[in-house]
């Protein structure tokens, strides 16, 4: 496993993760990662869907709900899935095209850009931004607070870069407590029609969220919302520069986006893993974890197990059933999914439609973001217009 944490190897990891899957399903990584990764579908969709032997409380921030075990998880996910809804995600769409005709604009007579800082970070943070109801003046705050969360994941690799990540995460975590405690006072002074004021107001058996666990689930959107949709959308461009059948297919047939989307999110899994650990020692695949032992089941191979999907190495928009895990599983599938894929929607076919005759700018190898669990460019250089 050397290097596999390496820009090469993140870039793409998915021969490795073959490789895995035929000879060590199941993989303990020595410290300081000190971690078992866990490489074929089944298993990985298990990890994921049994909470009753794995548990979600990992070494992670406090009130994250990714990371929190019923019964809380069960109170804290209904009231936050009421001001989650689907009617209040689908209202989102006109202003999802505003923004995404307005970053287009200022770059289309350019002919060329960066995809990721232009355009597919700046999108989600902004739809985020604005559901919770920050003002536009504060969206920069919001860019540097997700950047500074993201880094969390090199805390496992130990030494000065990961004291690094833990002191900017603690810092930021202390600005955002005091920002949102001042726009949580103004929200029940004055409630708006925003993501905040609905959090605050809703209650199950007479129960509100406490002012941390509002912090929580804020740090988790903020990186969540943001980061996933930006790397669907990035690496979607990927995608159908690297397989101009299938571009040429879906410029053909807009209306099978959906299922484009879906399979990107199987091809190029935004998150490559989730992290678990389980509650008694467990075998998996012929392997004896210890509890409390940190497992990752990693989404990105289990996405391309031959075993579930034929041809798993072929980009196939057409691919029906597509049973990814990209989401998650079980009472963790992901709460913002159904956002992901609308604004990637409304993005990759305004990329599309405006953009003709896209392709790379650069021979160069993207440079992938910072986080060690997400799959992505942090910068994907475009060009336009040469048809």
């Amino acid at each position: 496993m050397q290097g596999f944490f390496s820009d090469e190897m993140r870039r793409n990891p998915y021969p490795l993760y073959e490789k895995m899957r035929n000879a060590s399903p199941v993989y303990y990584v020595p410290p300081p990662f000190d971690a078992w990764m866990v490489f074929d579908y089944q298993s990985v969709k298990w990890v994921l869907h049994d909470h009753e032997v794995f548990s979600s409380q990992v070494p992670a921030p406090p009130n994250w709900l990714i990371f929190i075990d019923p019964p809380n998880h069960t109170k804290l996910r209904v009231i936050v899935s009421q001001a989650f809804t689907p009617r209040v995600v689908a209202n989102l769409e006109p202003r999802i095209r505003d923004l995404s005709h307005q970053l287009l604009d200022a770059v289309i007579e350019r002919g060329e850009m960066d995809l990721a800082a232009e355009y597919s970070v700046p999108l989600p943070m902004m739809v985020i931004a604005e559901m919770i109801g920050m003002p536009a003046e504060d969206w920069p705050r919001f860019n540097r607070w997700s950047e500074a969360i993201l880094k969390l994941s090199h805390t496992r690799s130990a030494g000065p870069e990961a004291a690094a990540a833990l002191s900017e995460f603690r810092a930021v975590a202390n600005e955002m407590t005091a920002y949102l405690g001042e726009m949580i006072g103004l929200r029940k002074a004055a409630p708006k029609d925003d993501l905040l004021t609905r959090i605050v107001a809703a209650q199950v058996d007479g129960e509100h969220l406490s002012p941390e666990e509002i912090l929580g689930f804020v740090q988790l959107l903020t990186v969540a919302g943001q980061e996933t949709t930006t790397n669907l959308i990035n690496n979607a461009i990927v995608c159908l520069i690297e397989n101009p059948e299938q571009r040429q297919f879906l410029e053909q047939r807009l209306d099978s986006m959906p299922r484009a989307i879906e399979e990107v999110l199987r091809y190029r899994a935004p998150v490559q893993w989730m992290m678990r650990t389980p509650r008694r020692e467990v075998e998996v695949q012929g392997s004896r974890i210890q509890a409390g032992k940190l497992v990752l089941p990693v989404i990105g191979s289990a996405n391309r197990d031959t075993r579930q999907f034929p041809q798993a190495d072929r980009f196939d928009i057409t691919r029906d059933p597509n049973p990814h895990v990209a989401f998650g599983h079980g009472i963790h599938f992901c709460l913002g999914a159904a956002l992901a894929r609308l604004v990637s929607r409304i993005a990759l076919a305004d990329l599309l439609e405006r953009l003709k005759g896209l392709e790379l700018a650069s021979n160069e190898p993207w440079e992938p973001r910072q986080a060690l669990h997400v799959h992505g460019p942090a910068r994907l250089l475009i060009r336009w217009g040469a048809l």
